[in-house]
């Protein structure tokens, strides 16, 4: 299986072909390290508010880097259940359990909607309302750069050995 690395600067062209995003598991790709699969993890807010549960991680495959997280909240039984998509550059930290968004939940619930079943080949149209919504810079404009994440857990006890 091919990785992808998350630590890359990106100084991509506006309106360049390398903006469609695809979900980790429809490719063949995997991550370069396991323990930064946040998959599964609890996703707080800035106030340490549970948001939900990561449930899904799209990616550049050109560049193959996570550009968006699906967070999966509420319901039962998939029944009312909400989808949000949250751009990585909000995030703060990364835990063993936890994911930090640098955002308030109320502010997440207000996000624009997200349904999975309605969209199969998201283009940058569909993520240009997220960052727009979080007031952050798409990854597709000048001079991005890519967001440097906290090490996780099991990335520190490996550089402190």
């Amino acid at each position: 299986m091919k990785q992808i690395q998350h630590d890359s600067i990106i100084n991509a062209v506006p309106g360049t072909s390398n903006t469609a995003l695809v979900k980790l598991t429809a490719t063949s790709l995997a991550l370069a390290d396991s323990d930064q699969d946040i998959r599964g993890r609890k996703a707080v807010d800035r106030h340490d508010d549970e948001i939900g549960h990561v449930s899904s991680l799209f990616i550049d495959e050109a560049e193959r880097k996570v550009r968006m997280i699906e967070i999966r909240a509420g319901g039962f039984f998939g029944i009312g259940e909400r989808h949000f998509l949250i751009p990585v550059d909000a995030i703060t930290s990364v835990d063993k359990d936890e994911v930090h968004i640098n955002l308030a939940r109320e502010h997440i619930a207000g996000s624009p909607p997200y349904n999975p079943a309605l969209i199969e080949e998201p283009t940058q149209t569909n993520w240009e309302p997220y960052y727009g919504y979080y007031g952050l810079s798409p990854y597709w404009g000048n001079g991005y750069m890519y967001p440097s994440f906290p090490l996780t857990v099991g990335e520190r006890d490996r550089e402190n050995r």
